[in-house]
């Protein structure tokens, strides 16, 4: 099978931490062609999509791990499946990318994810559709109704902005926080903009999960534990990895999630779970395989690559 990868520059991904890097190497190990582009590679003559793409062989050595071949212009639709793993934020070149990749014939290309999917599941917003699976939470860019909402709960609030991504711009604000008008004017952007306020959990100190969702099922799954002095677990900036079981909670909300996923096209996501509570639904590249592999002694890459070969089958790919 061909597989056509858009994605961010291959040069500066770490092979030790990258998601589709593993994708790549699963694909490659048996034998399916890889090609690689970014989003300014995409282009449309009518409704045809092409792609400036390069032939792509991966290696085990970081700084030598890719070899192209020649740069050639392919009709979209002559790859077997198309993986859109364009890391946030969520820009208009990303916004732009899907619209151009919705043209593409879904009988005759798989595109994981589905572009209109991709443009339709907010990544922070998802999760006001299941609210018995969610903590208190709002959206609002009004400071004082911000306010309300913590004197309502009783307690701590995280506020984080919309389109956010790596834990970037997220506070925690107590009571009395002497910073507290500050911080909500700072990332309100003195009440121009929506954020996310929620209640704090405070099970996040004992970690977040990734919960890596395939096709309605739980892939696997892993705590991401906040450093020392640090709010947020996310990896990069500092979170530590804890392998974690997935159980009958891991189970029920990807259950609950499947149906609205797979109506979108999203078969493959990142949750992210604090306690019991469902916080957010990494949509656009999520990532964890690698640390879950690492954790676990799994290759959870290995069945995210046999889902595509299934569904290119049921196409005639």
């Amino acid at each position: 099978m061909k597989f056509l990868f858009v994605m961010d520059p291959i040069e500066r991904i770490d092979i030790t931490k990258d998601t589709t890097y593993t994708f790549l190497r699963e694909a490659q190990k048996r034998g399916h062609e890889n090609f690689y582009c970014g989003v300014q590679d995409l282009t449309v003559a009518g409704s045809h999509v092409h792609a400036r793409s390069k032939p792509l062989e991966i290696g085990p050595v970081q700084g030598k791990h890719y070899r192209f071949g020649e740069t050639l212009l392919a009709e979209a639709e002559s790859f077997d499946a198309v993986f859109m793993r364009k890391d946030p934020p969520y820009d208009l070149d990303f916004f732009f990318a899907t619209h151009i990749l919705s043209l593409i014939d879904e009988s005759k290309t798989l595109v994981v994810n589905r572009a209109s999917g991709l443009r339709e599941a907010s990544e922070k917003m998802f999760i006001l559709r299941f609210p018995d699976l969610i903590t208190d939470t709002i959206v609002s860019a009004d400071p004082d109704r911000i306010l309300a909402f913590r004197a309502d709960i009783g307690g701590d609030i995280v506020v984080k902005p919309l389109d956010g991504c790596g834990g970037m711009g997220i506070f925690r604000i107590t009571h009395g926080d002497l910073n507290t008008h500050s911080i909500l004017e700072t990332v309100t952007m003195d009440g121009k903009r929506q954020i996310m306020a929620q209640r704090y959990l405070p099970a996040s100190r004992e970690g977040d999960q990734r919960l890596i969702y395939l096709d309605g099922e739980p892939l696997g799954t892993m705590l991401r534990v906040p450093a020392d002095g640090e709010l947020r677990g996310n990896i990069h900036v500092g979170g530590n990895c804890v392998a974690h079981p997935v159980g009958d909670r891991e189970r029920e909300i990807c259950k609950r999630l499947a149906p609205a996923l797979d109506q979108l096209g999203i078969w493959f996501a990142g949750l992210d779970v604090i306690g019991d509570r469902l916080t957010e639904v990494n949509v656009t590249s999520p990532t964890g395989i690698q640390e879950i592999d690492v954790l676990n002694h799994t290759n959870l890459e290995a069945k995210v690559i046999d889902f595509v070969e299934t569904k290119c089958g049921a196409r005639g790919g």
